[in-house]
């Protein structure tokens, strides 16, 4: 089979496309054939040895997949041969097969398209968890969402608004934002980098700050975050796209009475499988009555998922970049 390998750590160049070994399929396992894959910040992280998974060389990167079954283990019973199904593999996704533990692959509904499926676990289920079970968003609250043109902003906007938030989305690029309220119908736009006051801005907005805010940056907006949070507001720390890990300044936590909240969907998915799954059925609700668009706004083919991902990481992307294997 074909696959993206990762050789040797280093920028996308690195990747070589080639034949590969079939991996082995286990008693719990499920191989897929994987017809779409999402393209994700940490994929660039993986295959510069800067994320908390290190998997041996070589690998695929690659996270989320959607495909279908063709092989099950002696064990599986809850999946057969044809199903149209997700698969939250971490990496190897980056392939024509994949093999992953039946824990990890939920079946898709009727006649949603794979690369709509593909785009859900890594942003989407990222921010139903952060919003639901970490941030208990309710609907009419403020949410101040950061880098929200990119995957996992885009979606905390689709959710937020699903969930009855009222939403500020802030970005560094007026092109992008305006393509963000296009898709979204997003009224309250900021761009933080021709505003460097946009924390005053925000509590202007919001009328003294934010109830809960997403934020996928790190490095100074986390702390100008802490200036413009409501009392009682929840802080999720999502990730570090910014390339800086920044330090909360304790006597903000205190002075606003708020919450810094980490959010790890990885470790969650795997201690709360369940509820990982409730979460999954609430999107697959969501998208079967026409509330759930995710943008999607670069196609590949597999054999240029190092463009997928350099588009990635020169920030064109807006929304999800997908790669089409088959």
């Amino acid at each position: 089979m074909k696959a993206v390998l990762c050789k040797e750590y280093g920028p996308p160049e690195k990747l070589v496309y080639e034949d590969t070994t079939r991996p082995d399929v286990g008693p719990t396992d499920v191989r897929i054939r994987v017809r779409a894959a999402g393209v994700n910040f940490p994929d660039l992280l993986i295959i510069e040895n800067k994320y908390q998974f290190k998997p041996p060389l070589p690998f695929a990167p690659g996270g989320e997949v959607a495909g279908d079954v063709i092989e099950v283990g002696a064990e599986v019973t809850d999946f057969s041969r044809g199903d149209r199904v997700i698969g939250m593999c971490g990496w190897n996704g980056f392939a024509e097969e994949v093999v992953i533990s039946r824990d990890r692959v939920v079946r898709m509904p009727d006649g949603m398209p794979y690369e709509v499926g593909t785009v859900l676990p890594t942003t989407y289920g990222t921010t139903v968890h952060a919003l639901v079970q970490r941030g208990r968003l309710r609907a009419g609250e403020w949410l101040l969402v950061h880098g929200a043109t990119g995957g996992v902003g885009s979606s905390a906007v689709e959710v937020g608004k699903n969930l009855g938030a009222r939403i500020v989305a802030t970005g560094g690029d007026d092109r992008k934002l305006a393509r963000l309220a296009e898709l979204y119908g997003v009224e309250h736009l900021v761009n933080y980098r021709t505003n460097p006051d946009w924390k005053e801005t925000v509590k202007a907005i919001t009328d003294g700050g934010a109830d809960v805010i997403y934020d996928p940056v790190g490095g100074d907006v986390f702390e100008q975050s802490l200036r413009c949070i409501a009392w009682a507001g929840r802080l999720l720390v999502i990730g570090f796209a910014g390339g800086t890990i920044p330090s909360a300044k304790a006597n903000l936590i205190l002075l606003k009475g708020c919450a810094v909240v980490g959010v790890f969907w990885g470790g969650f998915a795997a201690r709360e499988p369940e509820t990982n799954r409730r979460n999954f059925a609430l999107l697959f609700d969501w998208w079967k009555e026409g509330k759930l668009k995710p943008a999607i706004s670069h196609r590949f083919p597999l054999a240029k998922a190092a463009e997928a991902l350099g588009a990635l990481a020169r920030r064109e992307v807006v929304g999800k970049a997908v790669l089409e294997v088959g």
